[in-house]
């Protein structure tokens, strides 16, 4: 079977459809992939947020690239969490579980700073690591309440990405077009992504792909990198629509976006939240970028400038961690993160942010022995959940 084949089965309607698929293909293989202890991730999307895979699937692709250890980690939502401890169980790969959310920074010195949000300021990304097997139920109650909360805002959203691409004769609706590509029914959540990935399949479908350049430009005045132009071109490629999406995500979401105010806890909840759970709330380093890796964020400003205080200040806050990806920052963005987080005594995760299937699991950089410790501590994280479990 090929790799299309293969997702096919891994992305069946159900969890137990999926797992019983794993089963099967993995019974199929005539060799094992070749094992890369040097390398782990412990931010894997799945389709319980914006991903092509579902936890089944990001389990079985994990360990194809030559993984043996894997994380889960959706944006409001920690309802693939057991499927996915099982496909690992299946798979004999190491689990780690975790969700990511948005927290608000009002009330702080950093209400009016852009910390690592692209959309919002006073806003940030904070990483649950290692959510204990018992607290999976009691996390989705309190997040399945924040995507609820999220659907409003993005049927928001939804109407103003319908004035800006009424007058092209595309148009998107909410329940019809955005509900029926996401996992919402079964526990996931519904994402910006999720709506820019409709948008785009509605572009393609008004315009045609060999024209979506064109229509970029003309239309809407984008002009992609020569890069994420290049893919564009490409009218053949299997990631066609996820690069178009990072396309929308990077130069469209500003117009449409909305605050999310309403829909995230504050700090002092996060880490409340955080610490009645039973997990590592860690703060996502993102730093200033200068060309996207991914093709979905601009050139932009964010932390830098005011690292060292953010980080004294969230410490003290109670936040335990800080999680970053070593592929999307310079060598001396991270030695200063690194030296920072050694001072202050965070504990250091890492994980490459897989949303689409251009990416690859495998973060390079990690084959550096002086990010040695971000797997080791990967495997803290799987050791200490299976000690849990028992």
């Amino acid at each position: 079977m090929n790799k299309k084949e293969i997702l096919a089965l891994l992305n069946a309607p159900t969890p137990e459809e999926r797992l019983e698929n794993l089963k099967k293909v993995l019974a199929a293989e005539t060799e094992a992939p070749k094992a890369k202890p040097e390398f782990a991730n412990n931010h894997i999307h799945t389709i319980y947020s914006f991903s092509p895979y579902s936890p089944t699937a990001a389990v079985y692709f994990a360990r194809a690239e030559g993984l043996l250890t894997c994380g889960i980690m959706d944006h409001d939502s920690i309802g693939g969490a057991k499927e996915f401890r099982e496909a690992g169980k299946i798979a004999n790969m190491g689990t780690t579980c975790g969700f990511e959310a948005r927290v608000s920074l009002k009330g702080t010195p950093f209400a009016d700073k852009r910390t690592n949000h692209p959309d919002e300021p006073g806003a940030a990304y904070m990483a649950f690591h290692s959510v204990p097997c018992e607290s999976f139920d009691k996390a989705q109650a309190k997040l399945h309440e924040l995507a609820v909360k999220r659907n409003e805002r993005n049927k928001k959203m939804t109407q103003k990405i319908n004035e800006i691409m009424g007058q092209y004769g595309i148009h998107l609706d909410f329940e019809k077009d955005v509900v029926p590509i996401s996992n919402f029914k079964n526990g996931g959540s519904v994402t910006e992504r999720h709506l820019l990935y409709a948008l785009s399949l509605k572009i393609i479908e008004a315009v045609g792909r060999e024209n979506v350049v064109s229509f970029l430009k003309d239309k809407l005045g984008i002009t992609p990198s020569a890069k994420v132009t290049a893919w564009l071109n490409d009218t053949e490629s299997e990631h066609f629509v996820y690069d178009l999406l990072g396309v929308m995500k990077s130069e469209l979401n500003v117009r449409t976006y909305i605050s999310a105010e309403e829909e995230m806890m504050t700090l002092d909840e996060a880490v409340a939240f955080a610490n009645d759970i039973g997990c590592t709330l860690c703060y996502a380093y993102l730093g200033d970028i200068g060309d996207s890796v991914t093709g979905d964020k601009k050139a932009q400003k964010f932390e830098d400038e005011y690292l060292e205080e953010l980080l004294a200040f969230i410490r003290e806050k109670g936040v335990k961690g800080v999680t970053y990806m070593p592929s999307r920052n310079t060598i001396a963005q991270l030695d200063r993160l690194m030296s920072l987080c050694d001072k202050m005594g965070f504990t250091q995760i890492s994980g490459e942010d897989i949303n689409s299937s251009r990416q690859s699991f495998i973060c390079k950089e990690l084959a550096n022995p002086k990010f040695a410790h971000l797997v080791d501590r990967a495997w803290e994280l799987v050791k200490s959940e299976i000690r849990e479990e028992k």
